[in-house]
Parts: structure tokens; sequence; C-alpha cells
């Protein structure tokens, strides 16, 4: 099992009706949709949202996505969504949980690489920005007083 990262965020999603296929199981596409709610939780709370990534002149496009499902999700089933932030100096790698909210049973793990691309260049950086790193940074030390 994975550690957690450096700070984490969960949402629940309820899994709809439309996400659902001729199975009756979770269309695998739609798995990611639910990492992007919890990828925008985990960002918001850091300061770093996608408004700010553009605000200060960078896109994060996603470059790597990996994900393993476990076993699947049904319509109607409450799940928890976990997002970890695992690496943000070069790179935002974030680190997924999927557990089904009422029995904590693993559904699906995922990973994410993001990297940022200066937007008037569309040249991709080796390095996270600094206003980024000092952005996250400055928040972690914050959520951390708090603790």
């Amino acid at each position: 099992m994975r550690g957690r990262g450096v700070h984490s965020v969960q949402v629940e999603v309820v899994v709809p009706f439309f996400d659902v296929d001729m199975m009756q199981v979770v269309w695998h596409g739609h798995y990611v949709k639910y990492l992007e709610q919890a990828r925008c939780a985990l960002l918001a709370e850091l300061g770093y949202d996608y408004p700010a990534m553009l605000d200060s002149g960078y896109a994060w496009p996603v470059v790597d996505l990996q994900l393993r499902y476990v076993q699947p999700a049904v319509f109607g089933q409450r799940l928890y969504v976990r997002a970890d932030l695992v690496e943000w100096e070069n790179r935002l790698k974030i680190h997924y949980l999927i557990t089904d909210a009422d029995t904590g049973q693993r559904v699906t793990r995922a990973s994410s690489v993001q990297v940022a691309v200066k937007i008037a260049t569309r040249e991709m950086q080796l390095n996270s920005p600094e206003a980024m790193r000092a952005i996250i940074a400055a928040r972690l030390a914050q959520l951390r007083a708090r603790t």
C-alpha cells in the first residue's frame, strides 16, 4: 500500500445513472472524472487551483495517468476519492484512492503527473515555476501549523 503524500483531500462521489454502461458498472473512462474532482479539491485547498495556474501564466496538462481497477463501481454507490500530493517541486504528482464509502473496500487506485507549460511560449518547464512552489510551500506550512 502506498503511503500518503504531503497533503490529502477526500471528496465523496455518488455514482450517477449516466456513468453506468450496459454491463451495469461504471464505464472505465468515468473514473477519470472522479479523480479530477478530487484533484480540483486538492489544488483549491493548496491555493493553486486552475484559475491560479492560468493567472501565473502556466497550463498544467496531464502527461501521465495510471489506473488500476480493483472492483467495479455501480449506480448509486457512494465512493470516497482521496487525492494525495506526492510531488510538486518539478511536476505535480498525485496518487488517488477510490474506496466504497460504506465498506472501505478499495475500488480503484491511480496516479497522475502534470507538468508546467508556459502559456506564452507553449514550452514545457523542467521544474515547477517558483511562484507555484512558494504558494504550495506556504500553504502546506499553514496547514501543518493547524495540526
